[in-house]
């Protein structure tokens, strides 16, 4: 588990990557523009930065450099953009940065790329309190707080005839619109596989055989919400 700090002035990009790290254990800090990452940074330390370079205080190479002049740039830190050029990922990795994402990400581009940046991170060297340079202790664990997991039940899903006289199909009308009835259809069915699964993301993604990141969206679009789990 770590602690990953997001910096990009997009709600639905900030969501998606919450929801997807989350999963993944970690705990999430979020920025949506330079002001909220610089205080964020003075609170603590995080583990990794994904940071957005174009955003409309102040671009994240400039907040790269203004972290690296303070003596701050003591973590991994991931740019992102989906217009960024070469010159500017390869300005932003003499500066610093570990690595560069192009948006949209993938998902196993991110998880491997923020894998990689964590591990390197366990391998640099932290300021100590008297400013000596001290190596980091790999076997260190980070302390997270995380809401206890639900654990639920799922009923079972019986099917159900359709009567002619009634319309029904369980509790689904079919006297409505067809593109209603599908999502009434889809809501009873990740539910039930989000119960089954306890939430696991992972899980369900496997049992659906929606893509991760097509799965955060859909349950986004079907108006469902997956408890966030530590595992």
């Amino acid at each position: 588990m770590a602690r990953i700090l997001v910096v990009d002035d997009e709600v639905g990009i900030r969501e998606l990557l919450s929801e997807i790290l989350y999963d993944e254990g970690h705990t999430i800090e979020l920025a949506e523009n330079a002001a909220q990452a610089r205080a964020a940074r003075l609170r603590g330390r995080p583990d990794l930065v994904l940071l957005d370079i174009w955003m409309p205080d102040t671009d994240g190479v400039t907040l790269l450099k203004e972290w690296n002049a303070a003596g701050l740039l003591d973590m991994p830190v991931i740019m992102m953009s989906g217009h960024a050029t070469i010159d500017t990922a390869v300005e932003a990795t003499k500066i610093g940065a570990i690595d560069f994402l192009e948006k949209p990400i993938t998902l196993q581009r991110l998880l491997k790329t923020i894998s990689t940046g964590l591990a390197r991170g366990r391998t640099t060297v932290a300021k100590s309190a008297s400013g000596a340079f001290a190596p980091v202790n790999p076997q260190a664990t980070v302390a997270v707080t995380v809401a206890a997991p639900v654990v639920t039940t799922p009923a079972p899903i019986v099917a159900t005839a359709v009567s002619p006289d009634q319309g029904l199909l369980g509790d689904i009308s079919l006297d409505q619109p067809l593109r209603e009835a599908r999502d009434e259809f889809e809501r009873v069915y990740f539910e039930y596989h989000l119960a089954r699964e306890n939430n696991s993301m992972t899980r369900v993604s496997d049992k659906t055989g929606l893509e991760r990141t097509h799965l955060y969206r859909k349950l986004k679009q079907l108006g469902i919400e997956a408890r966030k789990r530590s595992s």
